[in-house]
């Protein structure tokens, strides 16, 4: 393929698996009362719905790096694309909890091939002076799905049923396979190297019992003791890769990679901040619609100004760390990402619409400007045959975060909600209330991570210095 030719079409290429990956998952969120109403299920204990689907991508996303590299990205993000496709059809003709759980498990398993693979695509065809203008521009299109996706999900919620919100996928998976025969290059890597099978069960069976614990945790009495010993299975194998990931020549993450400091303040850093933000697009919807009392397609209305800020933001953020740095940046923004998330808090039935938009807004703006920042710092001085290694590290540890920060989340939210019914609507504005605070804390402590970083580090990305592009 000619390369001016890949580097014009191939952001559109991701976009696109993005932009319907990201309705996907938009759209849930905003139908979960209208799904637990039609399957006889809590709204809370429906986010097994959600979180199954993180779940998944936190699982599977290590052995996409290794499939992109043997079978190369342009088959492997097609076979993604496709098994998101169908396995959204299958959501929409799911009749009860268990069987919609497994559909969006096999969702999960298509978007891990999709994401990393799509960024890896993009790392190996830009150099790192235009790394961060093209990554935004890859999020600019696949914003559109979160602008769209609660207010097209509230609509069809509203008018039709919530199975007709997973058919949406068909069209745009049709699209994306047609632009990924077009103009998907087929990147392989240099050597190839064996399935870390060993690698594979420990790190997936200790990622899965983590978060499993976390959901049971939340939703069921369970013992101390049964706790207790469940967390330590899942660390213990967690521990148990990362001395296998040691001692073994390819293992399924390379942990060496934490040595370089700024993929590992992006990542680690990353990890405890999404934490604090992972519970939202679930916790949102329900303070809308079960504290407000708000319907479906006003709750995604009031989704929309997050989405619409995230997308201005990204044409700011390349000159604002650019002449900030990273180190600053992602300190004060975290901060100020905290203090958003524990103005919610504040939010109540008599809350003016204006000050829950301006809210939005503010928490789109913080953000944006957080994940841009995290997730191209993480590159900045990673050298190119480690970047399929790199990718799939970042994505791993960004879902499993996303996961842990939904089951907190939630987890927070049932406690302070104590043995009241979820059908008391003031119990649950007040739960979701103190769960804000909560959260909003924990992102604020989390700038704390950053505090490591120099002044100069990234500026390969940020500045573009030639002399710093591998």
């Amino acid at each position: 393929m000619n390369h001016p030719t890949v580097k014009r079409y191939l952001p559109w290429v991701v976009a696109t698996a993005l932009f319907m990956e990201q309705l996907d998952s938009t759209i849930v969120n905003t139908a979960i009362p209208a799904m637990a109403a039609s399957l006889h299920a809590t709204p809370l204990s429906l986010k097994a719905v959600v979180a199954s689907y993180i779940l998944s991508l936190a699982v599977c996303i290590p052995v996409s790096g290794w499939m992109a590299d043997r079978y190369g990205t342009r088959r492997v993000f097609s076979i993604a694309v496709i098994i998101f496709t169908l396995s959204s059809i299958l959501c929409g003709l799911a009749v009860n909890v268990p069987m919609l759980i497994a559909a969006r498990i096999l969702q999960g398993m298509g978007a891990a091939m999709m994401l990393p693979v799509g960024k890896l695509a993009i790392i190996r065809t830009f150099p790192k002076s235009e790394l961060l203008m093209a990554m935004n521009f890859v999020i600019i299109p696949a914003l559109i799905g979160p602008l769209l996706g609660p207010t097209v999900g509230g609509l069809i919620v509203h008018w039709l049923s919530w199975r007709e919100i997973f058919f949406i996928n068909v069209p745009v998976g049709l699209t994306a396979l047609y632009l990924i025969h077009r103009h998907m290059p087929d990147y392989r890597g240099d050597t190839p190297r064996p399935l870390d099978f060993i690698g594979l069960a420990l790190f997936g069976s200790g990622a899965a019992l983590l978060s499993w614990l976390l959901e049971i945790f939340g939703e069921h009495e369970i013992g101390m003791t049964p706790a207790i010993i469940l967390l330590l299975i899942s660390l213990s194998l967690l521990v148990a890769y990362g001395w296998h990931a040691n001692h073994t020549a390819y293992p399924l993450l390379r942990l060496t990679l934490f040595r370089v400091r700024t993929f590992r303040v992006a990542v680690v850093g990353g990890f405890i901040t999404r934490l604090g933000v992972g519970g939202l697009p679930f916790l949102l919807p329900l303070l809308y619609q079960l504290g407000l009392g708000l319907p479906a397609w006003q709750s995604g209305l009031l989704m929309m100004p997050t989405a619409a800020a995230a997308m201005g933001m990204k044409l700011l953020s390349g000159p604002i760390l650019r002449r900030y740095g990273y180190r600053r940046v992602l300190i004060l923004n975290t901060v100020m990402m905290g203090l958003t998330i524990s103005f919610f808090s504040l939010v109540d039935a008599a809350t003016p619409m204006a000050l829950i938009v301006v809210l939005g807004l503010a928490q789109g703006f913080f953000n944006s400007l957080q994940f841009s920042s995290m997730n191209s710092m993480a590159y900045a001085d990673i050298e190119t045959s480690d970047s399929s290694m790199a990718s799939t590290i970042s994505s791993s540890l960004q879902q499993m975060s996303l996961s842990f920060g939904l089951a907190c989340g939630s987890l927070i939210t049932s406690w302070y909600l104590g043995g009241l019914p979820q059908t008391d609507h003031l119990a649950v504005t007040n739960a979701l209330h103190y769960a804000f605070l909560t959260l909003g804390g924990l992102t604020i402590l989390s700038s704390l991570s950053f505090w490591t970083l120099h002044s100069r580090d990234g500026e390969s990305v940020s500045k573009g210095n030639l002399q710093d592009v591998q």
